[in-house]
């Protein structure tokens, strides 16, 4: 229209143009996230350095429905072959889910593809560099940074398997979570009665508040 001569506002042109139709086929992301929650299993790696600069990976995997860590492991060698091997630990007394939400990270090869087929799962690759689509164990990573490895110097590989043990256990059976209408990922009962005491854990980072028997 400019080279035609007519000088136009960009808001008069935007009157005009066709509207996107809404969408109507499929279902959000979130929504299927919520929709099949007790079916999802994601996993990812993160890197943690020692004292000495050595990196050593860690893989967790957490289900969706209660937000439960069911399983994690570390090397400083990650590899395809080690990837699949801990993803038949992650089931080997659990039934495996049916779908697995995972990265596009190379760590996870071939071996790994074929484990996760042969075990019945569907995978759910993210996009590239869209970390927000495996928002719950990114949640998760960023959880265990903020609130135990940010505050400790991690010595090596059995110190920092030990650390995490003690955490995941805080996480999973003690550490309330909105997601899970403020309960902890393996049920906690109220306790109303009794005298209101306290344990450390997680290596003394965090306390346990609970009622003593009467």
């Amino acid at each position: 229209m400019l080279k035609l001569g007519f000088d136009i506002s960009e808001s008069t042109v935007l009157r005009y143009l066709p509207k996107k139709p809404k969408r109507t086929t499929g279902q959000p992301w979130k929504t299927f996230l919520k929709n099949h929650s007790a079916e999802i299993v994601s996993l990812d790696f993160f890197v943690v350095p020692t004292i000495t600069f050595k990196l050593f990976h860690v893989l967790v995997f957490l289900s969706h429905d209660r937000r439960k860590i069911i399983h994690f492991n570390v090397t400083d060698h990650p590899t395809s072959e080690w990837a699949a091997q801990q993803l038949r630990n992650a089931f080997c007394d659990e039934e495996p889910r049916k779908f697995l939400i995972r990265d596009r990270d190379k760590k996870f090869g071939d071996v790994f593809t074929q484990t996760v087929s042969a075990l019945g799962i569907r995978p759910i690759l993210t996009a590239y560099r869209s970390p927000w689509q495996n928002g719950y164990v990114e949640r998760l990573i960023g959880s265990i940074r903020r609130e135990c490895l940010d505050h400790l110097i991690i010595v090596n590989e059995n110190h920092l398997r030990g650390i995490l043990q003690s955490y995941i256990h805080y996480y999973n059976t003690q550490r309330t979570h909105l997601g899970i209408s403020k309960d902890s990922p393996e049920p906690r009962e109220v306790q109303a009665d009794g005298e209101i005491d306290r344990v450390a854990v997680a290596n003394g980072l965090h306390h346990f508040y609970f009622r003593k028997a009467a």
